[in-house]
């Protein structure tokens, strides 16, 4: 396994499962930072956007200046992860015409694709790069209903959906890898960052 000892990833401690993303990072040999303002971003390789309630997140972020910041962060070639809400908060289109956030991802998703809270499911994943399956937990799950760019490369997909894509430095996932525990998308996100 690489060594990812040098590697600082920040996590947007907002909302959602931070603690679990926390220790998939520290688990990998990476050191993870909470970030709750821009300052908190100087000196990191890469930035996980957890789960939660898109919208909040997105008003969160505006309110504390963080979504100029982690744009100008995208734009030095950082790597960005988002998972769940998170990849609602790459895209730049959301369907029925809800704004855009950080618009980084040249990707349109659905929200709340799979159903609501009740509707949650684990599945196991074909990913490609993995050679087994991943235990996919979907909880008011997105999905990316367009690609508007040849660049996005798709990863996973779950019933003719795409769940799991990449373009650049940005991965952007439906599902939430962090309540698992197996860390290979998070060391996925950590060798994309490497390369």
């Amino acid at each position: 396994m690489q060594n990812y000892r040098h590697l600082t990833i920040g996590v947007l401690a907002l909302q959602g499962a931070v603690s679990e993303h926390c220790q998939q990072i520290e688990q990998l040999g990476a050191t993870a930072k909470i970030v709750k303002n821009p300052s908190d971003l100087t000196a990191l390789d890469g930035l996980v956007l957890p789960g939660g309630e898109s919208t909040a997140i997105g008003k969160l972020m505006r309110t504390v200046g963080l979504l100029e910041a982690i744009q100008q962060f995208a734009q030095q070639g950082k790597g960005l992860f988002g998972t769940c809400a998170g990849m609602i908060l790459l895209a730049k289109q959301i369907e029925g015409g809800e704004p855009a956030h950080l618009g980084v991802m040249d990707i349109c998703v659905q929200r709340n694709a799979f159903g609501r809270q009740i509707d949650s499911f684990q599945t196991d994943l074909a990913v490609k790069g993995l050679e087994k399956p991943f235990p996919a937990v979907f909880i008011r799950a997105p999905y990316i209903s367009t690609i508007e760019n040849s660049r996005v490369e798709v990863l996973a997909e779950f019933e003719g959906n795409v769940v799991l894509a990449k373009q650049g430095k940005v991965l952007a996932c439906s599902f939430h890898p962090e309540l698992t525990n197996d860390a290979r998308i998070m060391q996925y996100f950590l060798e994309m960052i490497l390369s």
